[in-house]
């Protein structure tokens, strides 16, 4: 949408594809329904919270940033409020006001909107774009943009289609992973805690002992996993970490010796209490169990009965409860995709493919995979900007 209408603000003769019966079906469920429109930071902030291909995306996040989509969206009749962590959203809490929004913008560029048509090839001739063949027929074209998603929330409409596309313009298609999805993991024990949300702790993603992500917050945890804002950023980076474990520490605020000193505090101070009775002052209850399980120490034993050698263990335990990852959640119930058309092919600075002329790409059908709060909708209004500015340019 946002490349369309960029196009046709500059005077080209724009239409859009769009295979289901709608307009941005997949950005009205962005965001649990409220649509987290961007992040507004700087452009440096949005390339600090890119995963793949950071320094790819610079152009397009100078080009058009947080501030100018907030001033189009709000241009179009739509007050927007920054939330907690420069999170933005549509001030109503609808994701179909954003979409409406958008449908105006179109509609005022003039942009034909053809719904219920679905891309099936490109038409090529001597390395130059003419077209795309769809199911009603040829629609000849001087340039086309692909803009087609990634592969996450297939119900929407993303199932790949771009990649098939992208593929038969020469491009090669770096293999698509679920991102920002909830993480599965072996330990069967996660299943007592489901529903479980922790704040204030600190997850690290660790393969072969080198940590591949870290970060403090919030996380979640599901019947075969962990989920929230912490496991699914780490999600991001799972791609570069092909056997995984996750390390969450519960008490990020203590070094071990000072955990240790305060545990024995409690000790001390309730010597004839059993370990289930003073795990309270430390752990949520639904925890409690688990922890004594993981621990070996005995639920019914008194703490003055505790040796130095079961204390410290369970003060490691608090500091570094390990998970084994087995993968994500899949497709079905990923935010993104991480992967896509190979970045190194694409001109950063146009979106224009450097295999075949007047062919461009914008959003998540492209490589680049961003961390939660706003910063993968800013890099596809930000690339669909670009490619529309640079179309024919």
């Amino acid at each position: 949408m946002m490349a369309a209408g960029i196009a046709a603000q500059r005077g080209l003769k724009a239409a859009l594809a769009e295979r289901n019966p709608i307009l941005g079906k997949k950005l009205r469920i962005t965001g649990k329904g409220r649509c987290n429109l961007t992040n507004c930071s700087d452009a440096a902030t949005h390339m600090a919270n890119a995963v793949d291909n950071p320094k790819f995306l610079h152009s397009a996040l100078s080009a058009f940033t947080s501030a100018d989509l907030m001033k189009l969206i709000e241009g179009l009749g739509v007050p927007l409020k920054v939330e907690r962590g420069n999170r933005v959203f549509p001030e109503s809490d609808m994701s179909s006001d954003i979409v409406g929004a958008l449908a105006r913008f179109l509609k005022k560029s003039q942009v034909q909107t053809l719904v219920g048509e679905r891309i099936e090839s490109l038409a090529i001739s001597n390395g130059v774009i003419t077209g795309a063949r769809a199911s009603s027929g040829l629609i000849g074209a001087d340039c086309v943009i692909l803009a087609t998603g990634g592969m996450s929330y297939p119900l929407t409409g993303s199932t790949g289609d771009g990649y098939k596309l992208a593929s038969q313009a020469g491009h090669s298609i770096v293999a698509p992973k679920p991102a920002l999805a909830a993480i599965t993991v072996s330990e069967s024990w996660v299943g007592e805690l489901e529903g479980l949300s922790l704040k204030n702790v600190t997850l690290a993603l660790l393969s072969n002992s080198k940590k591949i992500y870290k970060d403090l917050g919030e996380m979640l945890f599901t019947d075969k996993g962990v989920s929230g804002p912490l496991a699914l950023s780490a999600s991001c980076y799972l791609r570069k970490a092909p056997s995984a474990t996750i390390a969450i520490d519960l008490k990020p605020g203590l070094d071990e010796a000072q955990l240790d000193v305060r545990i024995l505090r409690d000790f001390s101070e309730s010597p004839n209490k059993e370990l289930q009775n003073i795990l309270p002052k430390l752990l949520p209850a639904k925890m409690i169990p688990v922890a004594i399980s993981l621990s070996g120490i005995p639920a019914e034993k008194r703490a003055r009965d505790i040796s130095k050698e079961e204390r410290q263990r369970l003060t490691r335990l608090l500091k570094r409860l390990e998970l084994t990852v087995k993968g994500t959640a899949g497709f079905a119930e990923a935010i993104i995709t991480s992967g896509g058309v190979n970045a190194k092919e694409v001109s950063p600075s146009t979106m224009e493919s450097k295999l075949v002329k007047r062919l461009y790409f914008a959003g998540e059908i492209l490589d680049v995979c961003s961390l939660t709060g706003g910063f993968n909708l800013q890099v596809a209004f930000s690339t669909g900007y670009l490619a529309g500015m640079k179309c024919l340019a």
